[in-house]
């Protein structure tokens, strides 16, 4: 009995959910795949750096000045002596930091503001709207760069001022999915047996808008860690002598000719990091689609 129970069991059917077929859409898109290695190899690197064997960033040796890459500094020095190879991975801290966190004010602030304009319509969403397009008027990164030059340099400044410039971006996101939502048959039912908005929100808008704020974030993330390293070479964002791939670029530009691997190795860092959030977020698109 029990052998047969097991064999029934067995043989029962696996229900082939919208979460099984994207996880298996997911897993056979290549290019997806290599961005989520690449990801996760630099969130490893980041979340390790301090229980990694490394230099001190910050410590200065002045008879090691611009040092090509050798056995004791693998990725070289930098003008005043410091190991590049720790600031680059302390540098990743910083960027990554960034990127996420910025991001999640964006969501935080986007979000709501998009269920609103989309949800409730009317004069607030044409409030909503309004200030939002007047927002997308405005270039990201120059938005960007007046927030923190407003706010006064620093990383967190820099992460506000990044998440209020990618605001917009999610607010006219989540309404144009909100908009879509709520003309679904589901939702007309949801009202007609008299559930309140906010179940209604909860259980049918918010659940069936996130995914593609999900790949919209991925994207963003990417957008965000060029948008910090564009402040902290500008000298907006993380400030010295605290490691930042943006204020490593700011530093090399000045010794190209003598020690050009001072730009190429925080340069190569930012290239894969954003080109492994992009792969990522295109994986993502594509699994998340119900087109497919």
């Amino acid at each position: 009995m029990a052998a047969r129970a097991i064999a029934a069991r067995s043989a029962a059917p696996v229900i082939d959910t919208p979460a099984r077929r994207s996880w298996r859409k997911f897993r056979t898109h290549r290019s997806a795949i290599l961005g989520a290695i690449i990801v996760g190899a630099f969130l490893l690197v980041a979340l390790l750096a301090p229980l990694l064997p490394l230099l001190d960033p910050a410590a200065t040796d002045w008879a090691a000045v611009r040092q090509a890459p050798s056995a004791a500094h693998p990725l070289g020095t930098d003008e005043i002596g410091r190991d590049v190879l720790s600031r680059m991975i302390w540098g990743a801290r910083a960027s990554v930091l960034a990127g996420i966190v910025s991001v999640g004010i964006a969501i935080i602030l986007g979000v709501p503001l998009g269920v609103l304009a989309g949800y409730f319509g009317g004069w607030t969403d044409i409030v909503i709207s309004r200030c939002t397009e007047a927002l997308l008027a405005v270039p990201f990164l120059i938005l960007a760069i007046a927030l923190a030059a407003f706010l006064g340099p620093s990383l967190t400044n820099a992460m506000i001022a990044i998440g209020i410039s990618a605001t917009p971006i999610f607010v006219r996101l989540t309404r144009g999915q909100v908009i879509n939502i709520r003309a679904e048959d589901y939702v007309e039912g949801a009202h007609a047996i008299g559930l309140s908005t906010p179940r209604i929100l909860a259980r049918y808008i918010l659940p069936n808008a996130m995914p593609p704020v999900l790949v919209q974030a991925t994207l963003t993330i990417a957008a965000a860690i060029i948008a910090e390293a564009s402040l902290s070479f500008l000298g907006l964002g993380q400030q010295p002598p605290a490691p930042s791939w943006g204020s490593m670029l700011n530093t090399a530009k000045n010794f190209m000719a003598q020690a050009p691997w001072l730009a190429m190795w925080p340069g190569l860092a930012i290239f894969l990091v954003v080109l492994g959030f992009n792969l990522l977020g295109d994986g993502l698109r594509d699994a998340l689609d119900p087109r497919e």
